[in-house]
């Protein structure tokens, strides 16, 4: 078994696979570079020093996890392209801010674009959400 952040980031991988405009171009930490006709695409990963845990009984702590998600697009206006894409990620996520019973809370922190000065037409939007859950002290996965 997985921990817990592993299965959450699974679980948003799975659950965003529906973005619209998107379909065939989520990505799980992806490190290649993306040629133009791979756009527009969303890339999910937890965040730098994403991890913070409190104890809140003897037995459980809780979780905070820094989730980004990069919505990549080009176009004339790349972030007209990007933006019904950010709108059907957030969409997603916040349908069930539980991720099926698996995190206490899903909440949207910001939304950044990135705008890429050697490629005019590219834009990276990356969206940032806060995500709480809790574990068993003894069991990162339980």
């Amino acid at each position: 078994m997985t921990t817990k952040r592993e299965q959450i980031l699974a679980a948003v991988d799975t659950l965003l696979a529906a973005t619209a405009g998107a379909t065939g171009r989520v990505y799980r930490s992806r490190q290649e570079a993306f040629s133009r006709n791979e756009s527009p695409a969303v890339v999910i990963e937890p965040g730098p020093s994403s991890a913070t845990a409190e104890p809140v009984s003897t037995c459980k702590i809780d979780h905070t996890l820094t989730l980004v998600i990069a919505v990549i697009a080009r176009g004339t206006i790349p972030d007209q392209v990007a933006d019904p894409v950010v709108k059907s990620v957030h969409s997603l996520l916040m349908a069930d801010r539980s991720l099926g019973g698996l995190v206490m809370d899903i909440w949207p922190m910001s939304r950044t674009p990135e705008f890429d000065r050697a490629e005019s037409a590219a834009v990276v939007e990356v969206l940032t959400y806060r995500v709480q859950y809790r574990t068993s002290i003894e069991d990162l996965g339980a």
